[in-house]
């Protein structure tokens, strides 16, 4: 789909000056290599991209040439050509075209007639987005939740500037240049790494705080939908004068130098900031370049280098998905001053001195409106680098609230109410993530697209192919379409080479892939689980599991339980380093109500088996077994796990018990959800005693599959 007649004047935005000054410098540059914009809902991040076409200079294209070939420097690949030298040439508008997270892989990269291809030999091509993307924008609103298909495909299309299609030996290429724009709301969940890098800025937006600039979005948001025409001719002239300077910025580029001073500081500021390869410097060194042509000067300066990094440098310094992006903007100044020439002045100016923009989206924002260096998770967000992954020291102290084996041990109810609140205990850190063994969900599923359970996919390996049953072809079985044709081929009445294929001659082919699941965490909170070093090493644990979960494109959610009840601490998210977040804050202290823990993620799993019936869950309960919350907390928990059973709930209980003298209740609680049990140790995947016990297995089975 492409833009609207009328799109919102990029002029008439309040505020967001960095979104503004990355798309304008992408405007001005095209292989500054795109902008992604995250942030919060409603933040008018689409609004900004879908209005920078308006701005954008109209394209010289072939005339009727469905992939805009320049007609200059023609595509000799083109499946419109060859084009010769004097075809008509026509000039078009800037084209963004968005593509749907929900998009077919046919869609995106474009589709071959396989009927016509076998019986008449010729490759009948319909173009799709990237074909109509070439030479333009192409634009992914909630970037983070396209499917993995799709994100390997923009992958090789913005490597290679190519597309290719390929069916069964059938082959169509053609150009696909484009610039990449993709905005997302974190809460939703990360990016691939590999793609995130392949955004040459990035830019962190969130809602003014400030009540009249809070007013003014309001009031034209409101005018621009009573009448969109004569809101857009409201600014109209800030638009051409806007226009009329990227222009000149793009006129001027070429004329601007980038001396050894500005390259050195780019090239030690990426190495400071430990950067993967070499794409960041880059890109850097093609933003401080924009920078200075939209500013009108012919050489590059210490501001333009600072700004570039403010923009290029904080998505490409996360270490793993549960880092917030951000730099520190102290250290970027003290690395610039370091490598400074002679002709700089010490430290670098707050204030780029560019021209300000016609309606004041033109110019450098002042230094510091960059992404701040901030995490959800407060300054002790991310995980410690205590010692150990799992308890390995004498056993646990009894604590007040452990039940003797039998099921009559619990403490009485009147006992419970002077523990249950005062026993809280500060939250322990989590010790250091390490790889988990793999766990599934048995069965064949057909779920999201992902990394876990087996399933039926789009993708994959070919076990079989089957009839279609109407609507759009998939991916066409070759060989048991010819099967399914030959014995008709006298019938027909063939006389030539071709094969005569009839509509129900065609077999798709059915592939067994990797589905995504809901991964739902149930953890105790308790006393008994209270002890430092033990609960470090059961959050290391879940958070290692977390890591493995974001790794195979799961949903998270996490419940917890400690004294009298249980709660939802995270509904089911793609956001695993929101779970994270939650679970190093985690409180623990009190009573052990696992019957509650049990039954609140059976009401969880409950409800999201209603919303997206294909996805299977996996349930992981991290306690060691104990109940002592609420009456009769023993026989409780035993029913709620049998409940779970025969939901067919696929689970696995992590079993925390320590020390020498063990009750085995992680166990026979794991027997009962009819799942598996696995200890701490077990867990890991680099683990030389014990292999992790299948998730199917139940009783006794193993699986040594590494993550």
């Amino acid at each position: 789909m492409t833009t609207a007649d009328h799109p919102y004047p990029f002029t008439a935005l309040v505020g967001q000056d960095d979104l503004r000054l990355a798309l304008l410098l992408n405007a001005v540059s095209a292989r500054v290599g795109g902008v992604l914009v995250r942030g919060e809902k409603g933040t008018a991040k689409s609004t900004a991209v879908r209005a920078l076409t308006a701005l954008l200079p109209e394209a010289d294209v072939v005339a009727g040439c469905r992939f805009s070939c320049d007609p200059a420097a023609p595509d000799p690949r083109c499946p419109d050509g060859p084009h010769a030298p004097a075809q008509a040439e026509s000039r078009r508008p800037a084209r963004m075209v968005e593509l749907p997270v929900g998009a077919s892989e046919d869609r995106l990269v474009g589709a071959l007639d396989i009927e016509r291809a076998l019986s008449e030999g010729v490759k009948a091509f319909e173009p799709g987005l990237l074909a109509a993307a070439h030479r333009g924008i192409l634009y992914v609103d909630e970037v983070n939740l396209l499917g993995d298909h799709l994100v390997d495909l923009l992958l090789d299309a913005a490597a290679m500037g190519v597309s290719s299609v390929e069916r069964e030996g059938v082959s169509v290429r053609h150009a696909a240049r484009f610039l990449l724009v993709g905005t997302m709301n974190p809460e939703e969940g990360e990016l691939r790494p590999q793609l995130l890098d392949r955004f040459g800025l990035t830019v962190e937006v969130a809602a003014s705080r400030e009540t009249d600039e809070r007013v003014e979005v309001v009031r034209r948001r409101m005018a621009y939908e009573d009448d969109p025409a004569a809101f857009a001719a409201r600014f109209a002239g800030d638009e051409a004068a806007l226009r009329s300077r990227i222009a000149d910025a793009r006129a001027l580029l070429p004329r601007v130098v980038l001396g050894d001073t500005a390259l050195r500081q780019i090239a030690a500021t990426c190495a400071a900031f430990e950067v993967d390869g070499m794409r960041a410097d880059l890109v850097m060194a093609r933003t401080a370049t924009a920078l200075a042509a939209w500013a009108g000067r012919e050489s590059v300066l210490a501001e333009d280098v600072r700004q570039a990094a403010l923009l290029a440098l904080p998505h490409r310094g996360r270490r793993n998905p549960f880092d917030a992006p951000g730099l520190d903007e102290d250290k970027l100044d003290e690395v610039l001053d370091e490598n400074a020439g002679p002709e700089e002045e010490p430290g670098v100016p707050g204030d780029g001195d560019g021209p300000d923009g016609p309606g004041g989206g033109g110019g450098v924002p002042p230094q510091g409106g960059g992404p701040e260096d901030r995490t959800d998770r407060g300054e002790d967000g991310g995980p410690s680098d205590a010692p150990g992954d799992a308890p390995t020291g004498p056993a646990d102290a009894p604590d007040a609230d452990a039940p003797a084996p039998s099921d009559a041990s619990a403490p009485s109810d009147a006992e419970g109410k002077g523990r249950a609140g005062a026993a809280e205990q500060p939250a322990a850190s989590a010790s250091a993530p390490f790889r988990t063994k793999k766990l599934t969900v048995p069965g064949l599923g057909e779920g999201a697209a992902g990394r876990r359970s087996r399933a039926r996919t789009a993708h994959g390996r070919t076990t079989g192919s089957y009839r279609p049953r109407g609507g759009a072809l998939g991916s066409l079985h070759l060989a048991a379409t010819v099967r399914a044709a030959a014995p008709y081929q006298k019938a027909r009445g063939r006389t030539g080479a071709g094969l005569v294929v009839r509509k129900d001659d065609l077999r798709l082919a059915s592939r067994e892939g990797r589905e995504g699941n809901l991964v739902l965490f149930v953890v105790d909170a308790s006393g008994s689980m209270a002890a430092q070093q033990r609960m470090g090493a059961v959050k290391g644990a879940v958070l290692s599991l977390l890591l493995d979960a974001y790794q195979r494109r799961d949903k998270v959610g996490l419940v917890t339980f400690r004294g009298r009840e249980a709660g939802l601490a995270l509904p089911p998210t793609s956001s695993v380093d929101t779970a994270a977040a939650r679970l190093e804050s985690l409180p623990t202290g009190g009573r052990t109500p696992l019957a509650a823990g049990l039954l609140k993620a059976r009401d969880v799993l409950r409800i999201e088996r209603l919303r997206d019936p294909a996805r299977r869950a996996l349930l992981v309960v991290v306690t060691d077994g104990r109940a002592t919350g609420g009456p009769e907390p023993l026989p409780l928990a035993r029913r709620a796990a049998g409940l779970l059973a025969a939901d067919g709930t696929a689970s696995v209980v992590v079993d925390c018990e320590t020390g020498p003298v063990r009750l085995g209740l992680a166990a026979d609680l794991a027997g009962r959800l009819g799942g598996s049990a696995v200890t701490l140790d077990e867990l890991r995947a680099d683990a030389l005693a014990g292999l992790v016990k299948d998730v199917r297995g139940g009783q006794g089975s193993t699986t040594g599959r590494a993550a």
